[in-house]
């Protein structure tokens, strides 16, 4: 196994900070919070795919602010709309990075997506140096999943879910991990549409205002 997934990383590192810095919005996102650090300390491989049972993805709602829409993705393991997210990379420096980047590659919207700053706020890094502020997750969300295959144990995915806003007149192009991928408006949301992809949306109407 590369010797890199189970050593602290900066991805790892800016994991650790982002959930630490957090203000959770209620009682259940805290705890979700705490999970995701225990999981962390516990795991330095705990952002990777290969990490059993459980690792930390990263996750956009990606929003035509003008519009009042959302763009989702038809999953084809999943068989509902959802967000669009995924596994974090080697290349991914931060959770929000690796956000963004699964937003750009499954949305095809070649530029102009940026990750919502509105809830920004500064860390330090584990030697007391000040960082540059980073976006702040919206939500979390914690599922079962077959990640490797119908045929294998499931395991647990830790989402940690941004809010990205799209340029104006954004154009979606489908991807190869998509069966379908469409805009709906806030008030129109599909009804293969699960609670936690509900949920999310209004909290993101909710900090756009």
């Amino acid at each position: 196994m590369n010797q890199q997934l189970f050593r602290p990383d900066a991805l790892h590192t800016d994991a650790r900070l982002v959930l630490s810095g957090w203000t959770a919005p209620d009682d259940e996102q805290d705890l979700l919070r705490r999970d995701y650090l225990d999981h962390l300390e516990a795991r330095p491989d705990g952002m990777w795919r290969s990490c059993r049972p459980a690792h930390i993805t990263a996750s956009a709602l990606v929003v035509d602010v003008e519009r009042g829409r959302v763009l989702l993705t038809l999953h084809p393991k999943v068989g509902r709309w959802l967000q669009l997210g995924g596994h974090c990379e080697p290349e991914d420096v931060s959770l929000a990075a690796a956000a963004l980047r699964e937003a750009t590659e499954e949305s095809g919207i070649g530029s102009g997506l940026e990750v919502f700053p509105a809830t920004a706020f500064p860390g330090t890094d584990p030697t007391g140096t000040d960082l540059p502020a980073t976006p702040a997750p919206v939500k979390l969300d914690r599922h079962a999943v077959r990640c490797s295959g119908r045929d294998q144990p499931e395991n647990t995915h830790l989402d940690v879910q941004y809010l990205v806003t799209a340029p104006r007149d954004a154009v979606a192009q489908i991807s190869e991990e998509s069966l379908d991928l469409r805009w709906f408006g806030f008030d129109a949301l599909p009804e293969l549409t699960d609670a936690s992809v509900r949920e999310l949306a209004a909290r993101a109407r909710k900090l756009l205002g």
